[in-house]
């Protein structure tokens, strides 16, 4: 079957977002350029290893540079986007392997999404080909990647607030922590 590649290089915005409330919230990956837009969805756990792995892979070009780079050591503030996903939300498939690089030539980040296809298959494999699964891949500058881990780790942690018994997330409708042998708190 022949693969849809959705490539924005740069797009216009990139950004983790959700749609429902805390406890039951779906996480997407959305890209825009122009008038295209492009929504994948994708778990709580991949927003946040994608979001730690963005950081720690631009720390690591500033540190191999020597800070010769056009990496910025936090997110400018002109790039904060705390804006709503882009509607309507059109799920085109749901990530299963993610990769990052940076084009030191290009001064740039990549950040690949690769369709869930249930084998073990890597984004690298398959990248280039025209058959596999559907990818996303983005080009983001330093910066960019920098506020697009910025806003990713904030969603993340709004969630619903931990309890401090047993650190296990509290429901509005109650929790039945494990520390209370059963009962409610």
């Amino acid at each position: 079957m022949p693969r849809q590649l959705f490539e924005y290089n740069p797009p216009d915005r990139f950004v983790a977002g959700t749609i429902g409330v805390p406890g039951s919230r779906a996480f997407y990956l959305q890209a825009r350029a122009g008038d295209r837009t492009t929504t994948v969805a994708l778990e709580k756990q991949q927003v946040a290893a994608l979001a730690e792995r963005v950081e720690e892979l631009l720390d690591e070009v500033v540190r191999r540079t020597g800070g010769a780079t056009a990496v910025p050591a936090v997110a400018p503030a002109e790039l904060d986007d705390n804006g709503p996903l882009d509607l309507p939300v059109v799920e085109e498939f749901r990530v299963g392997t993610m990769a990052l690089k940076w084009d030191a030539d290009a001064e740039e980040l990549v950040v690949e999404a690769q369709e869930a296809t249930g084998d073990d298959t890597d984004v690298e494999d398959l990248a280039d080909d025209d058959e596999g699964p559907d990818l996303l891949r983005v080009h983001l500058s330093g910066a960019a990647g920098r506020a697009f881990a910025k806003r990713a780790l904030a969603l993340v942690s709004a969630g619903r607030p931990p309890c401090p018994f047993c650190g296990l997330p509290l429901d509005p409708e109650g929790h039945v922590c494990p520390r209370a042998n059963g009962y409610r708190r």
